[in-house]
């Protein structure tokens, strides 16, 4: 069931950042773009790689005005470790939540029944909380963050100029489309 469109449901987590445990609250997330990243779990063999390629990609998000929060059902305590232990998690920047509870889990729908763990799922936040985009992949598949800056980058210029669309593999700076009577049987 999409999600699309529907507001950040309220949530309070522990999460680790910098060296430093917080509290982050949905609260936290508005008036700028967010990514939520939902990964397995700690300590496991796709997730680094992902996290990798966002750590390694966080500037340019960061310049866009988007915030990253990495999501697994792992304490703030099993970031820190495998933060402080893996050289590939150890480049990151980003906050990484943990949600033991599973509520933010459950709030993007992506947690396994049974299984306590988080599908691989992105969403795309725009800064008033609704949700803008979101991808969910199997076990095996890893995702891309050059792929996710260049949705997000749709996501924002559509944002910014409403009844304007982004045709398949568009990049900033090439032509959207107007969709109108005009354009129907065109393309």
């Amino acid at each position: 069931m999409s999600i699309i469109g529907t507001q950040l449901k309220p949530f309070t987590t522990q999460a680790y950042r910098q060296g430093k445990f917080l509290t982050v609250s949905e609260g936290d997330v508005l008036g700028k773009w967010a990514v939520f990243f939902f990964y397995p779990a700690d300590f496991t063999f796709v997730c680094p790689t992902e996290l990798e390629d966002l750590a390694d990609n966080y500037a340019t998000f960061e310049k866009m005005g988007v915030e990253i929060y990495s999501v697994s059902t792992d304490t703030h305590f099993s970031h820190k470790a495998w933060h402080d232990t893996s050289p590939a998690i150890g480049k990151i920047n980003f906050t990484m939540l943990g949600d033991p509870s599973g509520v933010v889990t459950n709030n993007f729908g992506v947690m396994r029944e049974g299984q306590g763990l988080a599908d691989r799922g992105t969403f795309v936040v725009d800064p008033e909380g609704t949700i803008q985009l979101m991808e969910i992949t199997s076990e095996g598949v890893g995702r891309n963050a050059m792929e996710l800056l260049r949705k997000i980058k749709a996501a924002q210029y559509i944002a910014a100029h409403p009844g304007e669309v982004c045709p398949a593999k568009w990049e900033e700076g090439e032509t959207t489309l107007a969709p109108s009577l005009d354009l129907v049987g065109k393309i």
